[in-house]
């Protein structure tokens, strides 16, 4: 986490403390004069009665966060244009950081959502799990999952530092593209996809060097550290994740923590770098560890991206 992340995080939590504490005061020391039978209003006066609506206001959101937000599974599409293709429109289907812990939470409304897309290829960006005894859930989510061209993935740093072990996409039907280009055909039209570990990101170049510059290109990483390095580069679509649109983000401002190279700068959602079309998934599942499972206006997400000719 960056010097500025820790210090957005630190003035937040001492808000929460702070708007909490007032609230604790303003009982305690209504309750004391009520048993030394002093007449009061400390709890109906102005001061008190913002207090009050600030600890409501979090209480509601804490709940909101913590009980309906995280299940709130959304469906972005994105139609896109390209000159690339003449008469096929691939419909790519991206899902990123589902985390899937020992409760399941989105998983089975994931299959029903996605296969419902009819989609031709679908994509993993990475994070899969944020405990073992979660891999048979997602191996059978992922298994679930119907797409008529293929199905590719690529690991998430979660995936390389604590799953590394493990064969995560065994039986899945996905395809494992770290470091190598694949290129899928639909109507005798083609798209190329390359894939990158996000800890092993130094081939790229020498990887997308070779895809033709006629071809519709669309690169997997979970990490979006290498937007701003693509000049030069057949790269129409850069798909990846990591940031959860912060997980946690607040009205206007958005993510308080992204833990991202750029910081905030792609924080969530669709961009346009050069050429390129970034777009950072804000995930399915959430962070694991001794995080709270939580969301705020960062709701889980399946992006749907329709490449068409543009005539």
């Amino acid at each position: 986490m960056s010097v500025a992340e820790t210090t957005r995080v630190l003035i937040f939590f001492a808000f929460l403390a702070a708007v909490c504490l007032a609230e604790v005061s303003l009982v305690v020391a209504f309750t004391l004069d009520r048993l030394n039978k002093k007449k009061t209003n400390i709890l109906i006066g102005p001061p008190a009665i913002l207090v009050h609506a600030l600890t409501a206001a979090i209480i509601a959101c804490v709940l909101w966060g913590y009980f309906v937000e995280p299940y709130r599974l959304e469906v972005n599409i994105i139609p896109v244009r390209t000159d690339k293709l003449t008469g096929v429109t691939f419909r790519i289907v991206q899902i990123s950081d589902l985390h899937c812990d020992r409760k399941i939470r989105n998983e089975k409304r994931l299959v029903e959502v996605i296969n419902a897309l009819e989609a031709d290829i679908i994509v993993f960006t990475g994070d899969a799990l944020n405990s073992i005894r979660a891999e048979p859930t997602f191996k059978k989510t992922l298994t679930d999952l119907k797409a008529s061209v293929a199905k590719l993935a690529v690991r998430g740093n979660c995936d390389l530092g604590h799953w590394a072990h493990l064969d995560l996409f065994f039986g899945t039907g996905f395809q494992l593209v770290e470091g190598k280009t694949v290129s899928l055909t639909k109507g005798g039209e083609s798209v190329s996809i390359t894939g990158l570990a996000c800890l092993h990101m130094s081939p790229f170049r020498g990887l997308l060097e070779k895809v033709p510059p006629d071809q519709v290109s669309v690169l997997l990483c979970h990490f979006s550290d290498l937007v701003e390095s693509l000049g030069g580069l057949n790269v129409d679509f850069y798909l990846s994740g990591h940031t959860h649109g912060g997980q946690v983000a607040l009205p206007i401002y958005g993510a308080l923590v992204t833990l991202a190279k750029y910081g905030k700068k792609y924080e969530s959602g669709l961009y346009t770098v050069g050429r390129t079309k970034l777009y950072v998934n804000r995930g399915v599942g959430m962070e694991g560890g001794f995080a709270p499972r939580v969301r705020f206006l960062a709701r889980p997400e399946v992006a749907v991206f329709d490449i068409g000719p543009a005539k």
